[in-house]
């Protein structure tokens, strides 16, 4: 595992749940690759998962991968929580079954292969990524605003 690659990574929602969109860097070296995408009801909390999910899964080889991300609930889930709610049967601390289930499982999954480092950075205070991010997720919404008022017109 020499490779290194940064992954920024944010998620958006229009009300929420509403439209979300997702974004994310790769970057590997002095190469980088935006990716973005969009659902229609979904939670802000749902495309913050995404967004990290979308990214591991464009990685073709185990890396040392660094996620850097605003989200307190990614970062937190995959360092603190995580193994509590899978010891406990997929139940938090308020003996409810775990909230996005299945991307927590994605994102272990996807974790496996590779050996992450979870960052978090304050959301919209300047950080060049995670603007970009923000944009790449808003921008999704967009998109798919614009899509989904064209095939109404139909």
């Amino acid at each position: 595992m020499s490779a290194k690659v940064e992954i920024f990574c944010d998620g958006a929602c229009s009300g929420n749940p509403g439209v979300g969109g997702w974004g994310t860097i790769l970057r590997y070296g002095t190469t980088e690759k935006e990716l973005s995408g969009a659902e229609g009801m979904t939670t802000n909390n749902r495309m913050e998962l995404t967004g990290a999910i979308k990214g591991l899964e464009a990685l073709s080889r185990p890396c040392r991968v660094v996620v850097t991300t605003d989200s307190q609930y990614l970062v937190k889930g995959m360092t603190e929580w995580l193994r509590g709610w899978i010891r406990k049967g997929w139940v938090n601390s308020k003996k409810e079954p775990v909230v996005n289930r299945d991307l927590w499982e994605r994102l272990l999954e996807l974790t496996a292969r590779h050996q992450v480092e979870w960052a978090w950075i304050r959301g919209h205070n300047g950080h060049a990524e995670n603007e970009r991010c923000d944009a790449l997720a808003r921008g999704a919404i967009d998109d798919f605003r614009r899509e989904a008022e064209r095939l109404m017109r139909r």
